[in-house]
């Protein structure tokens, strides 16, 4: 697929005419005559008709396969993690920012025209989960719930279930979800690029815990930094992603796709990367061949995030159940890499396949990306839904055929 061109200079100049005719429409409304309000009027729809060229441009330059549409569902400053009520409220997370977001579309017109600012003020609350009509929400070093949340948006509390987790904020921010046992699934990164803590065993880790807080636990390790999992629609397997190390050029280590059969098992970090390639630093200390192998290797520092299994049946047969990532792209390799989304297959014959889905969020020409895809999540129509932190984006994609 070819990248069409655009730059942030090109979506600045789209922005800059936007604000102009805001201002124009704000002095406008000053006035009180009856031209003047006519004027008015007519500012405000030039502003949505403006906006609407500039997203349009934007979407433009994206590639999907034949048949597929993607649109905006929501705009939400910094929008990383999602989870989605069974009524429809979509909740989003923040890791730059300090809030809690719930968006709603309460017109059924397709796209959100309501949201909420949940809280304010938090650590990294880049986490989200939903359960029993309960939001919970992942700072760095606390757990908290929002009870009864869809009854209380306008006026919000929650309560902290959990906070003794490192307070470190180098890999702080935490991706959580509910697993098929009721308990919730909280991470741990390195609070380091490449770092052993041997006398503190959650660092790199997947922890899980009951809704309240009780019983927290250690459930895989060796993982640098996930930043997303979801479990096999069929074996229940927790299938998850993970940010390969800095440091070591631009093409290794690879990132991983991962997969936890049981509890206990241990993935390399910081010992063996991608399966077989030892660390400069830690690979001595033990072989490659005592730890659990990724499912697949994905692209060097691609920054893989948010993965979830397709198992709806809105998009043609030979998507179902197939295994979607957020690539959120690289920050520090000499020529960019990931900025979309990429298919792996879902198969126990053979070295699984791994293609993109969507791209043009990143201009390889200009080195230039004006979005970066966080998380995934599937709507109750099937539509796959996909945040943007830096576009401040939620994207919503369906299929038309």
């Amino acid at each position: 697929m070819k990248t069409k061109k655009i730059t942030k200079t090109t979506y600045m100049k789209n922005l800059k005419l936007i604000l102009s005719i805001i201002a124009i429409a704000v002095i406008i409304a000053c006035g009180g005559s009856t031209e003047e309000k006519k004027t008015e009027t007519a500012a405000k729809n030039q502003t949505s008709d403006s906006t609407k060229i500039a997203r349009d441009s934007l979407l433009s330059t994206l590639n999907l396969p034949e048949g597929f549409e993607i649109s905006i569902y929501a705009e939400v400053e910094n929008a990383r993690s999602m989870a989605l009520s069974e009524s429809g409220t979509l909740f989003v997370g923040n890791r730059g920012e300090d809030k809690v977001y719930a968006v709603q579309d309460t017109d059924g017109d397709g796209s959100a025209d309501k949201n909420y600012i949940l809280a304010e003020g938090l650590n990294m609350p880049n986490g989200v989960a939903f359960k029993d009509g309960d939001l919970y929400v992942a700072e760095v070093n606390r757990i908290l719930k929002f009870s009864d949340i869809e009854n209380n948006l306008e006026n919000p509390e929650y309560e902290v279930v959990y906070d003794e987790y490192p307070t470190d904020k180098h890999h702080g921010w935490k991706y959580i979800a509910f697993g098929p046992d009721g308990k919730l699934y909280v991470p741990v990164g390195a609070p380091c690029n490449i770092c052993n803590n041997p006398d503190k065993p959650i660092y790199a880790s997947i922890t899980r815990m009951n809704p309240d807080g009780t019983d927290m636990e250690i459930y895989a390790e060796g993982i640098r930094n996930t930043v997303g999992f979801t479990w096999h629609p069929e074996t229940q397997d927790l299938f998850f992603t993970d940010n390969g190390r800095d440091m070591m050029g631009d093409n290794i280590p690879p990132c991983e796709l991962n997969v936890a059969t049981e509890k206990g098992q241990h993935f390399g970090y910081p010992f063996c990367h991608g399966g077989t390639i030892q660390d400069p630093e830690f690979g001595d200390k033990r072989d490659c061949d005592e730890f659990k192998k990724p499912y697949r290797n994905l692209g060097p520092h691609v920054a893989p995030l948010g993965i979830k299994f397709y198992t709806a049946d809105l998009f043609p047969a030979k998507y179902k159940n197939q295994i979607f990532i957020a690539e959120h792209g690289s920050w520090n390799r000499s020529e960019k890499i990931g900025y979309r989304i990429q298919m792996v297959s879902n198969t126990t014959d053979g070295e699984p396949t791994y293609e993109t889905f969507i791209d043009g969020w990143l201009n390889h020409e200009e080195q230039d990306a004006w979005g970066r895809p966080v998380d995934v999540i599937l709507n109750d129509k099937g539509e796959m839904l996909i945040s943007d932190d830096l576009a401040g984006l939620i994207y919503k994609v369906t299929y038309k055929g």
